[in-house]
């Protein structure tokens, strides 16, 4: 049993009340529930009350000796951080590539020369088992000074099964190793591998007929993806990926209109997809399918700033009724980073969303794209102890105060893992 947290006299307690059943749209995205002079009890790994200090001092008056107190004076809390869009099981890394793009080639071009997805495929093949693990295990530390306290990982370097495997069960082992929790989504269908290149279609029989069965067998993920792209897989292609993992309990996810409109959007709506991201080039018909169905638009900012691109219209979207959230696509080719706090900097530089959408963008309604919304993204009783401390008094300037990390305490499951911007090194940072 965890000692009791108490952590009192936020200056802003970021609450996002009555969020769990669905994400928030529209103008409920600025709705974040903020208490003044808010605190918050934590106790055996769950949240237990929530509300103004002086309430909850004199609720656990008698308690108070022999808890942890956290005095967030002049601090901004939010729930943990969620990241729902992540590759972040990968071998090796592509600077050169970046410095090819700046030279004028696009990320097609240096994808159809061997680069791209197919150069990462190369080396995390050639790593181990352990090498994978011990790099993601820094990244996921990197994750955590930055406040994110829950990832989603996808496979989808390796476009064989013993890669896959291989990429699954070292986010598997991840989870259950690292304080951060990583959820699992297979993507065999990132590209088509080079054997394929002429029939395409074969390779999707495979996906199909082998390694879906076979993933859910093994329970080894939660979510399917797919990149859905011209070039990549086509929407018909796309739809039969998804389709098949449905049968075998795997929930749809998609990569969607990133480089030409390609009728992503409307597909993810069609097959009922959790999430479709990236979109940037998605239509307007497809944002309303999104909309009307409820798919969360999981945006990837970040990435669009790295390729030099232009961004996501996030605006239209909100204004549309489309559930957004934010991802840091944490990847090696188009966004090598993994500080979601930028990521939603970028949320309001860049696609004009608020400094109140960014917060809901980062917490509930990415936990939302992911399955997770009744149990992390906001701070209400009964739910899992996650809880980030920024050093800024209030969530605007969270964002005015763009590109550095103001993270300064992270609570995860109930347990103090960064205290001072800086990793509590007594802890094993074990689940177990």
């Amino acid at each position: 049993m965890s000692k009791s947290i108490f952590i009192r006299n936020a200056s802003q307690l970021v609450t996002l009340q009555g969020s769990s059943n669905a994400p928030l749209v529209k103008e409920a995205m600025s709705e974040l529930g903020i208490i003044e002079n808010g605190s918050i009890w934590l106790e055996d790994g769950v949240i237990q009350a929530v509300g103004l200090d002086e309430e909850l001092a004199l609720m656990y008056k008698d308690r108070l000796g022999d808890a942890e107190i956290i005095d967030a004076s002049g601090k901004l809390v939010t729930p943990g951080l969620v990241d729902p869009h992540t590759h972040l099981v990968f071998g090796g890394s592509r600077e050169q590539e970046f410095n090819m793009r700046l030279q004028g080639a696009t990320y097609m071009e240096i994808m159809n020369t061997g680069g791209g997805i197919h150069s990462t495929t190369r080396q995390t093949k050639a790593a181990t088992h352990e090498e994978l693990f011990q790099e993601s295990y820094e990244r996921l530390n990197q994750f955590l000074l930055h406040g994110v306290t829950t990832v989603e990982a996808k496979s989808g370097y390796g476009m064989d099964w013993d890669t896959e495997v291989k990429q699954l069960e070292v986010a598997r082992q991840l989870n259950e190793k690292h304080v951060v929790d990583v959820v699992r989504t297979f993507m065999g269908a990132h590209a088509v591998p080079k054997e394929y290149k002429e029939n395409p279609d074969e390779f999707v029989r495979v996906l199909i007929e082998e390694m879906i069965p076979k993933v859910a067998e093994m329970g080894l993920a939660e979510f399917n993806d797919v990149f859905c792209e011209k070039g990549v897989f086509t929407p018909e292609q796309s739809r039969q990926i998804l389709e098949a993992g449905k049968r075998y309990g795997l929930t749809p996810k998609i990569h969607a209109d990133e480089i030409e409109p390609y009728e992503g959007a409307e597909l993810a709506a069609e097959v009922g997809a959790i999430s479709a991201d990236h979109l940037l080039k998605a239509s307007e018909k497809g944002m309303k399918a999104m909309a009307e169905k409820g798919v969360v638009g999981v945006l990837l900012p970040g990435t669009a700033y790295f390729l030099m691109a232009e961004s996501a219209n996030g605006r239209k979207m909100i204004d549309l009724g489309v559930p957004v959230a934010l991802s840091t696509d944490c990847n090696p080719g188009s966004s090598p980073t993994v500080s979601l706090p930028f990521i939603m900097n970028l949320g309001c530089l860049k696609m004009r969303m608020t400094p109140a959408e960014v917060i809901t963008a980062a917490t509930i309604n990415a936990a939302h794209a992911i399955n997770r919304g009744r149990e992390i993204g906001s701070l209400e009783v009964g739910k899992k102890a996650d809880v980030t401390i920024f050093k800024v008094e209030n969530y605007m300037k969270l964002q005015y105060s763009y590109g550095v990390n103001h993270t300064h305490t992270v609570v995860k499951n109930g347990q103090v893992v960064v205290r001072g911007g800086h990793l509590v090194e007594e802890l094993s940072f074990s689940k177990n």
